[in-house]
């Protein structure tokens, strides 16, 4: 049951049957519950509700952000620094970077993605070394953080690292990973090396400014609450629940955003990786976290099997909570890795589905020779860098 609980997350889905990774999770939870692996008690309390509740908090507090037109403004004010190719391709992918590094990479994708090929149709350019750059800067810039992307929420959550020396250990390599993204982009496509501004204008940002003067105000104080140490999934419920209390804002317009076929996807992948627990699978994998560079692999392929998430929960009950480095490599590892294929993280498909909704084709071999060498290069930048 549980081979083919995962060979169905591998996928994403079943042949014939209507299911997405956040069904096949839950099902195959309640199938492992009915055949006596583990009882519906345990199941329970192997969710994490810390987990839980910070992600949530965090989309809602996204949403607010989202409504209130700080997304929009951001952008507006990132695009106009320059108007050459080449400069459009640094400020996006730094600019996508610092953004995803605070909030959700995956909503950056949806926010972006849109708003690259409008401006690639006004330029009539060529958006895919553009949608490329903003795919990358979502995982590259996420890996800097506990809050930049779902994986190291959870890692977060079972490390107790803080926030701040997490941020210390890994945005270098987030730096440096960007840095990569460039001279490949630069040197696979021509056309972006051009540094002549090209004229364009952009629809002015709609902006609700009670909100966001609310939301931002809220959302600096959250991410000061995790600088100085005080609990993640604490901080951001107050600060989500400050924006919950409203008398202009439909509730609607802050629940709908959240995305919650991926709570109940990390609600049957904690049951599902309790099970895997009890069942000592993985117990092989263990020598692997002693050998920095066994493990950054294992990391690696098992995300772009199975994705990122499942992966991190798989393997984080192989490392004990003390041993920091392995957090933190099982942490970049798992962010970087989403690089490697289209199917490596939530962003890529993003991106791909919405170019390919406008007749722009990214192929699996096209995307894979940036993909590849920029994985390459970063998770041995990882393998060096965390000693």
């Amino acid at each position: 049951m549980i081979a083919i609980a995962y060979l169905g997350l591998a996928i994403g889905s079943f042949p014939g049957l209507r299911m997405n990774r956040a069904t096949i999770a839950l099902a195959s939870s309640g199938f492992l519950i009915a055949l006596g692996v583990l009882n519906l008690q345990d199941a329970w309390r192997a969710i994490d509700v810390t987990t839980i509740v910070f992600l949530l908090s965090t989309m809602i507090v996204n949403a607010g952000l989202s409504q209130a037109g700080f997304f929009q403004l951001a952008i507006a004010h990132l695009l106009n620094i320059t108007h050459s190719p080449f400069g459009l391709l640094t400020v996006l992918t730094f600019g996508v970077a610092a953004l995803s590094a605070f909030f959700l990479n995956d909503a950056m994708a949806l926010i972006f993605t849109p708003l690259i090929l409008d401006l690639a149709r006004t330029l009539r350019i060529n958006p895919i070394p553009y949608l490329l750059a903003m795919a990358g800067a979502t995982n590259l810039g996420s890996v800097a953080t506990i809050s930049g992307n779902p994986q190291n929420i959870l890692i977060g959550s079972f490390s107790k690292i803080g926030y701040l020396d997490f941020a210390k250990a890994l945005t270098p390599i987030a730096i440096f990973g960007l840095c990569v993204q460039l001279v490949l982009l630069y040197w696979m496509y021509p056309e972006v090396r051009s540094t002549t501004p090209q004229e364009f204008s952009l629809p002015q940002p709609r902006v609700y400014r009670p909100l966001l003067f609310k939301t931002v105000s809220v959302t600096a104080a959250m991410l000061i609450a995790f600088v100085v140490g005080l609990p993640l999934a604490e901080s951001a419920l107050v600060a989500a629940s400050i924006l919950l209390i409203t008398r202009r804002l439909k509730p609607d317009r802050l629940l709908q955003p959240v995305d919650w076929n991926l709570l109940v996807l990390f609600s049957g992948l904690f049951i599902l990786t309790k099970a895997t627990q009890d069942l000592n699978v993985f117990a092989p994998l263990t020598q692997a976290i002693d050998h920095p560079a066994k493990f950054l692999s294992v990391t690696a392929i098992l995300s772009n099997l199975v994705s990122n998430v499942p992966a991190v929960l798989l393997l984080h009950p192989l490392i004990a909570q003390n041993d920091s480095q392995s957090w933190l490599r099982l942490a970049a590892g798992s962010t970087l890795a989403g690089n490697l294929t289209i199917f490596g993280s939530v962003a890529n498909l993003i991106m791909i589905e919405a170019a390919g909704r406008l007749g722009y084709r990214l192929s699996f071999l096209e995307h894979l020779k940036f993909g590849l060498p920029l994985t390459l290069i970063t998770l041995c930048m990882t393998y060096f860098w965390i000693r």
